[in-house]
């Protein structure tokens, strides 16, 4: 049974996109591909049906990673096919638990940044870099790539769990 992961972040152009793209090469890397599947949406439908912002590709391309995504809304509906979802930031956890139809799809709502263990007491959001410079996305990128080993290790645990 596949395990499905989705990043939200707010307009699902900058943030979530680059979160799934560099998880989407993790997977790849650690052999999982086929047993874990990544997805992005935004809890907003403004970009809907808009590809990923060209800064976000830029940066995700000049550090190897591929990306084709078309932006699209978080519905209620999918907690039920999801096993986690990650929120990028507080503002999008809170409001992806009010958007949960039990408390057990609550409960599969988790911020990136809890699987960076640098990220320790300090700010727990990746920070919008929508309104920025190439810096701010850059920036994302860290935050993302720091993050996405503790997630697949979490990840891995509970597909080999499932396997058992």
């Amino acid at each position: 049974m596949t395990y499905r992961v989705c990043f939200v972040c707010t307009g699902n152009i900058c943030r979530s996109p680059m979160a799934e793209a560099v998880f989407r090469a993790r997977v790849e890397d650690a052999g999982l591909d086929g047993l874990v599947e990544a997805d992005s949406a935004g809890t907003g439908g403004w970009h809907e049906g808009e590809g990923a912002d060209p800064r976000t590709v830029a940066v995700l391309e000049e550090n190897g990673y591929g990306i084709d995504h078309t932006a699209r809304q978080f519905l209620p509906s999918w907690f039920s096919r999801l096993d986690l979802v990650i929120a990028l930031d507080t503002g999008h956890l809170r409001a992806l638990r009010r958007l949960a139809p039990t408390e057990q799809d609550a409960a599969k709502v988790r911020l990136l940044r809890s699987y960076d263990p640098a990220a320790g007491g300090g700010d727990p959001d990746v920070p919008d870099p929508y309104y920025g410079g190439v810096d701010g996305f850059e920036q994302c990128l860290e935050m993302v790539e720091a993050a996405s080993g503790g997630l697949l290790a979490a990840v891995r645990e509970e597909v080999e769990g499932r396997a058992a």
